[in-house]
Order: structure tokens, then sequence, then C-alpha cells
């Protein structure tokens, strides 16, 4: 049967026109941030808050809370509830620690997807068929997943030079490009420190200098995923059965098919996650690399809304926030307060306009708190700027759930011939 993109568009779907006024927004979302960091950068001082190796950082941190994210919106926009991605993106790093060491790091990528997509098809499996709570299979595929790459590392890594119980011995990254030219033109123009035009030259050093090839196939996964998803016959269809399953099975839509394929795309992402951590990220294999990644990658998605351009700036941001902590440490981090407290101020602000007053007081309130701690204090504890990344996370989730929309059949257990 074929089946018009209008009959299963979901009710309230956003038009042509609107899908170009949120990208609009995006873009100017960014130049704002951009803005504001620049700013922040010339009262404080703190260069270190977008020089070209924080962004370059940034970027290495994003890819994989990306690349997880992405994972997670291919499994919900299908209607299965995704908590497993932390585990997947686990059997992702072991599977590149093996493959990429035996035969190469395409290999290892390409072996870390395989064991990603493994342990979606134990995911989809439990969920789609038996109709297992999704909370309750996802938490277990963490755990067989944590369980699985120890027994696996201990096994195939422990005789090896360079190896051990629980890591591999190091690993080969792939191909990273530099362009000439522009990549030293651009870290000349960074250290004038210049308003705006160093920062983003700062931005245009860190993905000429060094970029990953694995972060190149990451954008492409992105782009292709929201072109694949929002612009084809096939996403419309796999996003009704997230949206009504019951409606899409009367179109002749296979829901449970379609949902098989969005599992175990999405397992296969999240192994690319898993790879980019080992074999970029780090260079070498060790249990429990990932470091709750895929709860994050989860949070950005949701941050997104469900959506790709929303998920890439949650990623950027949460990535952002890990790299800064990591690499400038407590100066920068405390430069970061008040970027935080200029942004509650604008969501209050907003919120306030929205008739949302308990919700605009308390984003003041907190607002304040961080100015207040901004302007008595020199630096920021060692122990909170290891917090930073977890703590981003809370609060732009708090503050962003109330315009969050699920997919309607998101989580919700189907039948085949319920529409009968």
């Amino acid at each position: 049967m074929t089946i018009a993109p209008e009959e299963l568009r979901p009710a309230g779907a956003p038009s042509a026109p609107l899908d170009q006024r949120r990208r609009l927004r995006i873009w100017i979302w960014l130049l704002v941030g951009l803005a504001l960091l620049s700013g922040v950068r010339v009262l404080t001082g703190a260069h270190e808050v977008d020089s070209a190796g924080t962004m370059r950082e940034a970027v290495n941190a994003s890819v994989p809370i990306a690349l997880a994210a992405l994972a997670g919106l291919w499994s919900e926009r299908a209607g299965v509830v995704n908590i497993g991605l932390e585990g997947m993106m686990i059997l992702g790093t072991i599977g590149a620690g093996y493959f990429g060491y035996w035969y190469g790091p395409w290999t290892g990528i390409v072996g870390a997807m395989i064991f990603g997509m493994i342990g979606a098809a134990l995911h989809a499996l439990a969920t789609v068929v038996f109709g297992v709570d999704h909370i309750v299979s996802g938490v277990a595929i963490n755990i067989i997943a944590l369980g699985t790459a120890a027994f696996l590392a201990d096994t195939w890594f422990s005789g090896l030079q360079g190896g051990g119980p629980t890591q591999s011995p190091p690993l080969d990254a792939p191909l990273s490009i530099t362009i000439p030219g522009i990549s030293e033109a651009m870290m000349d123009l960074q250290a004038k420190h210049w308003f705006i035009v160093s920062d983003l030259a700062s931005l245009v050093a860190a993905v000429t200098t060094e970029l990953s090839t694995m972060t190149i196939l990451a954008i492409v996964m992105i782009v292709g995923s929201a072109l694949l998803l929002w612009r084809t016959s096939f996403g419309l269809r796999l996003r009704s059965c997230g949206e009504s399953p019951v409606a899409a099975e009367t179109l002749g839509v296979n829901v449970y098919r379609y949902k098989f394929i969005a599992v175990l795309t999405s397992g296969a992402i999240a192994g690319a996650g898993g790879a980019f951590i080992a074999l970029v990220s780090s260079g070498i294999y060790q249990n429990g690399q990932t470091g709750g990644r895929g709860y994050i990658g989860l949070a950005a998605m949701i941050f997104g809304n469900w959506r790709p351009g929303g998920l890439v700036l949650g990623s950027v941001l949460f990535g952002y926030t890990d790299a800064l902590q990591l690499r400038a440490g407590g100066e920068a981090v405390h430069a970061l307060l008040i970027i935080v407290a200029i942004i509650l101020l604008g969501v209050a602000v907003l919120q306030f306009r929205r008739g949302q007053k308990i919700a605009a007081a308390t984003s003041l309130a907190i607002a304040i708190v961080f100015a207040i701690w901004f302007f008595t204090t020199d630096a920021v504890p060692a122990d909170f700027t290891r917090m930073t990344p977890y703590v981003t996370t809370l609060l732009v989730l708090g503050l962003a759930s109330q315009r969050l929309r699920m997919p309607a059949a998101d989580g919700l257990r189907y039948r085949r011939g319920q529409a009968g």
C-alpha cells in the first residue's frame, strides 16, 4: 500500500516554514552564545573559556554525546525508550578495542557498531516482541554490557603487550585532518583576543586543526538522519510508529519491522559513539571509560525535544562544560558562573512574559545565587569543577522541561492487531 505523507503526519506536526524558522533560531542561539562567551572572556580575562584548544576538546567531548543522543532519537521516534544507550556504548568500546587492535581503526568502528547492534537486538526483542517494560530492559542491557565488557577485556587483552585485564594495548586512531594555511591563520588571529573576531577564529581553528575523520562521520550521521527521518516516506512511517502505532498499522505499516530497524540503528550509532571514546578520545580501551555519556546523551536528546538540531545544541553544551573543566580547571569554570547567571536571567524574563511566574522567580533566584558566587570568589573548588557537566545537565533539563513534547506513544506497549 502506498501511503501519502499527509496520512501519517502526526497532529500538530510542524510545517516546512516552521522547520525553517526553527533552523534559523538554532543559528541565532549559537551566535548569541558565542557573543556571550566573548563578552565574558573580555571582562574576566579568562581566555581559556573559548580558546582553540578548549573548542577542540569541546568538539571531541561533544561527538560521543551527540552520537548517543542521535541513537536515542532513532529509537524513541519509533516509540521505544532506550535507557540502554550506556550499555550499547560500552559494547561499542570493547568492540572497538578488539577489532581496532587487530584490524585497524576503521574495522574497529565497524566492530563497535556491530557490538552495539547486539545489545540493541536484545533490547528490541525484549520490548517489541515480549512487551517488557522499556526502562527495565534498558537497565538490564546496561548491567549485562558492563559485565560482558569486563569479561571480554580480561579474556582478550590480558596476554598482550601493553594490555591487561581491564584495558587493551594502545590503539591507532582514525586519520586526522589539518587544513594548512587556515589553521595557522586562525591560531594567530585567536591570539589577538579581539571581541567576537578572535572567538570565531578559535572555533574555525578547532575544526581545521587535527579534526578526526570520525568527527566528520558523526556529522554525516546526524545530517543524514535528519534528512532520512524528516524528508522521506520511510522516516514518516518510522515516526508514525512512535506517535500512533495503531493508526500506522491501519495504513499498512509493519510497526514491528520499523521498531526493530529503529532500535538496531540506534545500537549501531551508540556503538559508534563508544568507538569514538576508545579510538579518538582515549586511544585505548579501558573498563568503564564511557563515564555515563550514554545517560548524558539521553539528556541531550530530551533537551533537544527529540529533534536533531536540538540534540546537537544539548550535546555541545554538555561537551563544552566537560572540556572546560578538564582543560582549564577552576578559573575558567569560575567565569562560567556569570555566564550561567546571565542565561538564567534571560530564562526568567522569558518565563515571566509567558505567565510562568513561579518558574521565573525560581530561575531569577538561582541566577542571583550564581552571580553572588561569582563576585565573592576567585575560583571554583576542584570538587565542584569535576561536577560541572552533571550539574549543567540537571540544571538545563530542569529549566527546559516545560517545553518538551515526547513522541505520543514513546514507551507504550504495542501488540500487532490492536487496530482491529
